[in-house]
């Protein structure tokens, strides 16, 4: 079915003549834009990007260490025990999370570019606002899942409730905490790449100018500097990872005072008589949301295909992941790995396992690195506009997260019953096939359902170039500034995230 959605089956998917541009578009990898002008503007992007995600995370984790312990179930059971309303007022909370962590950063960007203008402050807050609200649920999920003994022990001796919660749950939960606040960094980083595409300066903002003028050198410039800045945040996040401490917070800290002091945001902005006037003017044109501007049934078919684009990305970016996440581990083709025929240490199979690693790894990097807008505008370059090119980019993209997840579990793999059977002389493909892989098959299903929440997310950024799905109408609507119309897509886009929310949920907790 969502083959059918995305138009496999029609003939006009293929642009034949956009194959010179994307041949000129490949040639240009092998000659980038080095000259010292463009790498100090190069340079200059960079740290913009940098800083824009180092404000966003920081912010974010603020607003979501705060909402988080409000949204916990154990947090009212600790401070309102015996209060009859608890529960209803618990779950009104974190309902109210769910709506702005459902809305894309991007779409976000585009409501604070109306209000704000081109000033940092909408790319800081386009980030804060959706991951504050993820960081609140991940948050709160962890205090809930804490051990509650030590809890238990001080509310026992009379310690009053709110002092026995912060000195007994927040510091067993302060590693986890810190440990998602590292990878929620390497995700801002993405993010503030992508809000680049809607004038908030930094990466983004000129690669698009780059690709717009077809000036191919200076786009892949940035997409090598792009690569090496998320390559260095993702070592960088695995050491900070193995030794969390205070040091680590201390780092983060000065990291956000250095971005806020190099992009200077105009915080005068959140209180100024025009940022009022204009969210007045916007509240007052939105409502009554006008739900007989789009036919219901335009609506629905719409749905669909932006449901099918998320089904076809996931699938793909899955089923490419469990292929590459093998080569792209250690413990596998390395000399003595579990796939290795060769166990001997020698040149020529160190080369090879190391090169099919570092390549695999590469290739990784290189998916999750491009921001999802700009795989879609590559792929239309021999794609007409649909939702196949939006799942193609969606695929390529969540393909370089899959496989980096998927190569950690298949590190953390139970080596001892799979090194007895290779020591019994089980073949690599037998070992594969009855050992390792069922092993690890549920977890590999557990992440892609997953990142099939996420998909159906980021399935607004791409139809915002054009891609298809309800992005598309998104676009049109903000465009002519049909705010009543607007409403209404959002509303759609919300319910059809949560139905996806909800069946990923369930079925994850059906695998584990």
């Amino acid at each position: 079915m969502a083959a059918v959605q995305a138009g496999i089956l029609e003939q006009d998917l293929v642009n034949p003549g956009g194959f010179p541009q994307l041949l000129q578009f490949v040639r240009g990898s092998w000659h980038p834009e080095l000259s010292p002008e463009f790498l100090h503007l190069t340079l200059k992007a960079t740290l913009t990007t940098l800083a824009y995600a180092a404000c966003g995370t920081g912010l974010s984790i603020l607003l979501g260490v705060i909402a988080g312990v409000v949204t916990s179930e154990i947090w009212w059971l600790t401070v309102l025990p015996h209060w009859t309303l608890r529960q209803p007022i618990w779950l009104f909370f974190r309902g109210l999370l769910a709506f702005p962590r459902a809305i894309h950063e991007m779409i976000w960007g585009i409501f604070f570019v109306s209000i704000w203008g081109l000033d940092p402050l909408v790319a800081i807050m386009a980030i804060a606002i959706p991951y504050g609200a993820i960081v609140a649920k991940i948050f709160s999920e962890i205090l809930d899942e804490t051990p509650r003994d030590a809890l238990i022990a001080l509310l026992s001796s009379g310690v009053s409730p709110f002092t026995a919660f912060v000195y007994s749950l927040i510091p067993q939960a302060f590693s986890n905490l810190l440990s998602y606040s590292l990878y929620r960094f390497e995700c801002s980083v993405r993010s503030a790449t992508v809000l680049g595409l809607v004038g908030a300066g930094g990466l983004g903002y000129e690669i698009l100018l780059s690709l717009q003028s077809l000036r191919y050198e200076q786009l892949w410039t940035f997409f090598y500097t792009l690569v090496l800045l998320n390559g260095v945040i993702d070592i960088s996040s695995v050491i900070l990872r193995r030794s969390i401490n205070f040091k680590v917070v201390l780092i983060l800290v000065v990291l956000c005072c250095w971005s806020f002091w190099y992009v200077s945001p105009d915080v005068s902005k959140f209180w100024s008589p025009r940022t009022q006037k204009l969210l007045g003017d916007i509240a007052q044109a939105s409502f009554p949301l006008n739900f007989q501007a789009v036919p219901l049934s335009e609506l629905g078919q719409l749905s669909l295909q932006t449901l099918g684009m998320s089904i076809l990305a996931t699938a793909g970016s899955g089923i490419g992941g469990i292929v590459l996440s093998f080569p792209a581990a250690h413990n596998f083709w390395l000399p003595g790995g579990l796939l290795n025929p060769n166990p001997k240490v020698t040149s020529l199979t160190g080369l090879q396992g190391w090169t099919i690693l570092i390549l695999t790894r590469t290739v990784l990097l290189f998916c999750r690195a491009i921001p999802a807008p700009i795989w879609a505008l590559v792929v239309m370059f021999v794609m007409f506009p649909g939702i196949l090119p939006g799942a193609i980019a969606l695929g390529l993209h969540n393909l370089g997260t899959l496989g980096r997840l998927m190569a950690e579990i298949n590190e953390n793999l139970d080596k001892p019953p799979l090194e007895a059977l290779k020591s019994h002389g089980t073949p690599g493909l037998l070992l594969f096939l009855y050992g390792i892989f069922p092993m690890n098959l549920p977890r590999f299903l557990a992440y892609i359902f997953y990142r099939w929440e996420v998909c159906m997310r980021e399935t607004v950024i791409v139809g915002l170039v054009g891609a298809g799905g309800l992005g598309v109408l998104l676009t049109e609507q903000l465009s002519s500034f049909d705010y009543p119309s607007v409403g209404v897509t959002l509303i759609c886009f919300v319910l059809l995230t949560f139905v996806v929310d909800w069946i990923s949920a369930v079925v994850r907790a059906s695998i584990q």
